[in-house]
């Protein structure tokens, strides 16, 4: 936990991330699992939720699970869009021994962050959890019709990941969706003008903030 402007901001790792040990399950309904146990052991009882890429897909489904347990929401680089085709695809991107001879150095990276969790297992549950999102996606249209809370969807005009017009789909499906295009902004956190991006947070999150 720090603080920043005045307010708590708390930040956990899911299942099997960044050393956290894995569970039986793996995919969003448990990180959804991970993410109310965690408000229970710091005793949070409603929290405004920032859901960075696979992220805000936690968040969407902690809203639709536990509605009391949420306020305001905000996603950056959010893939909603999934099917059998563009899972696959994701999933190509995810293949450890490629990683290895093309980019070791990436591959350091992810050795260090995760451990001692092993990479490629999280790789691997990673790619099952897409084609299993992408067979029986969980959020669909009228998953999203029954969120109420205030939600900005944000993506950066430069984002290969997530997908432009359906992000904006999503925004309109929401009854109090919004959508932000961040502009100069890729999909890696790492290249995100945090700057840039806290501005839009707070102003989200101002009590006035007119819808």
């Amino acid at each position: 936990m720090l603080e920043t402007n005045g307010n708590e901001v708390h930040s956990l790792n899911f299942s099997g991330h960044e050393g956290a040990p894995f569970q039986t399950n793996f995919g969003i309904e448990q990180f959804a699992e991970d993410s109310v146990q965690y408000l229970q052991q710091v005793q949070l009882k409603q929290v405004d939720i920032f859901g960075y890429s696979m992220g805000g897909y936690v968040a969407i489904w902690i809203a639709k699970k536990y509605p009391d347990r949420v306020g305001k929401i905000i996603t950056l680089g959010t893939k909603f869009d999934w099917s059998i085709e563009s899972a696959s695809k994701e999933v190509k991107k995810l293949n450890a021994e490629k990683i290895l001879e093309k980019i070791p150095a990436f591959a350091r990276i992810l050795e260090h962050r995760h451990a001692p969790n092993d990479w490629k297992i999280l790789l691997q549950r990673t790619a099952d959890m897409m084609l299993a999102l992408g067979k029986n996606p969980l959020i669909t249209k009228e998953v999203l019709q029954t969120i109420r809370h205030q939600t900005m969807i944000c993506l950066g005009d430069q984002d290969d990941m997530a997908d432009r017009s359906y992000s904006e789909q999503v925004a309109d499906f929401l009854p109090n969706g919004k959508f932000c295009l961040l502009d100069n902004t890729p999909h890696p956190i790492e290249k995100v003008d945090l700057k840039k991006l806290s501005t839009v947070a707070d102003k989200f999150r101002d009590p006035n903030f007119r819808h």
